[in-house]
């Protein structure tokens, strides 16, 4: 099944550290399948607060986001983001192609009776 990584970025500023952070990003990506789908382009917000800009990275696998997080590549730049940036990040494994909602539903009406 398909993983995401999802960040949540506020408060970023021009930094040189930034601009090193994502051109250095998309090489620790590549070994473990993982892509960009959202890089912090405009957002509409429907309901809540979501200032700032979210990105989403997608992998093959809930092993792969959690190798590319992991992995040396990475948590050697990371701290050039988050020296600058705060922000959430989570990584959440998605859900197959046939998912279907009915087995949660089932089991609120069970909860809620």
């Amino acid at each position: 099944m398909p993983a995401y990584a999802i960040a949540h970025l506020q408060d970023a500023a021009p930094h040189p550290d930034i601009a090193e952070y994502i051109d250095r990003l998309p090489g620790t990506l590549a070994p473990h399948g993982g892509r960009f789908l959202v890089h912090a382009t405009p957002h509409e917000v429907k309901e809540g607060n979501w200032p700032g800009a979210v990105v989403m990275l997608g992998f093959p696998g809930i092993a792969e986001a959690r190798a590319w997080w992991d992995s040396p590549a990475y948590q050697e730049i990371a701290p050039l983001r988050s020296r600058h940036i705060e922000g959430d990040i989570i990584l959440v494994e998605g859900v197959p192609d046939d998912y279907s909602p009915t087995g949660i539903v089932q089991a609120i009406r069970a909860a809620a009776s």
